[in-house]
């Protein structure tokens, strides 16, 4: 059930970087020509977001992750989903508007690369709550270690973050 929860998780990102994205039709037309994949596809292609992108999926933020963006994701590997508490997963599948909230809590509009995250102390989600940025000691996202930078997508950038990061904690 973890992995159902963060590949559900990773499809609600994939699907909040796309809600600016009104038409999606014809953009992502486009995109299926571009040489790099989307956000969600990226995602998939990977191997590690499996949870992730069925979290994405059960949130229906599909569609808007594969949108124009650009977005930049701190993504949640299998293992970050991993470490919540047992049946954590499980009851956010079962929330559709929580889960999409904390998912949407990983994506930043626009494009921000590694070497912008480290001029930065904080960055508005598109759940609307900030996150906290410290590079202090290598690159923190509120309580996660970023342990990747720079995947580039055709619409944003994924950042590979160590813990699954939550709204108000």
């Amino acid at each position: 059930m973890k992995s159902r929860f963060a590949a559900t998780l990773i499809i609600t990102l994939a699907l909040a970087t796309g809600i600016a994205a009104a038409d999606c039709g014809a953009a992502h037309e486009v995109k299926q020509a571009s040489a790099t994949p989307d956000i969600v596809d990226t995602a998939v292609a990977a191997g590690n977001f499996n949870t992730l992108v069925a979290a994405v999926k059960a949130a229906g933020l599909v569609d808007a992750l594969k949108g124009d963006g650009p977005f930049t994701v701190f993504a949640p590997t299998d293992e970050a989903f991993a470490k919540l508490p047992a049946g954590t997963v499980e009851a956010l599948l079962q929330d559709k508007d929580k889960l999409a909230a904390i998912l949407t809590y990983h994506v930043v509009s626009g494009k921000v690369m590694a070497a912008d995250v480290v001029n930065l102390t904080s960055a508005k989600t598109l759940q609307g709550s900030s996150i906290t940025i410290d590079t202090t000691n290598g690159v923190m996202v509120d309580n996660a270690k970023v342990i990747a930078t720079d995947i580039e997508t055709s619409n944003g950038v994924i950042h590979v973050i160590d813990t699954v990061i939550l709204p108000g904690s």
